[in-house]
């Protein structure tokens, strides 16, 4: 078995989710409007990671299996990214940490512009994925068709 395909509706908030965090990490590059912008990336990176946890794969590959627990991964790194672009913005967190320079030092190393980083760990593990999987899916798919050839 393939993965589970999404439905119609899936399938829209996979691509709003993807338009979200296109549009929220562009306009936050560029200075526009990051409060508001922020929340745009964080609701589109969860509901991108939400929906692509949806989609299952139970079948016997255990190439297939371990890239969809990379994809779990990379679908978390987004998540975080989106908290930590939320604590960037709106530094809920920093009054905490603001009380010695060595709680500011600590701020600014784990917390500040990281989001940077999260995400593109995500990026990066989405587009191995998204490949891999593709071409583990056609091989199994021509495996299957010289398999029935020969029988």
């Amino acid at each position: 078995m393939i993965l589970r395909q999404l439905n119609t509706l899936q399938n829209y908030i996979l691509l709003i989710g993807a338009i979200m965090m296109v549009v929220g990490v562009g306009c936050i590059v560029f200075g526009i409007m990051p409060k508001a912008t922020s929340i745009i990336f964080c609701i589109g990176s969860i509901s991108f990671a939400l929906m692509q946890m949806t989609q299952t794969y139970d079948g016997n590959n255990i190439t297939l299996k371990r890239l969809r627990h990379i994809m779990v991964l990379a679908d978390i790194a987004f998540i975080i990214s989106g908290l930590l672009m939320l604590e960037n913005v709106y530094k809920f967190f920093f009054p905490l940490f603001a009380n010695t320079i060595e709680g500011y030092n600590t701020y600014i190393h784990v917390v500040y512009n990281n989001w940077v980083v999260a995400l593109l760990i995500g990026a990066v593990l989405e587009i191995y994925t998204t490949h891999r999987i593709a071409y583990v899916i056609k091989k199994e798919e021509n495996e299957d068709d010289t398999k029935d050839t020969n029988e």
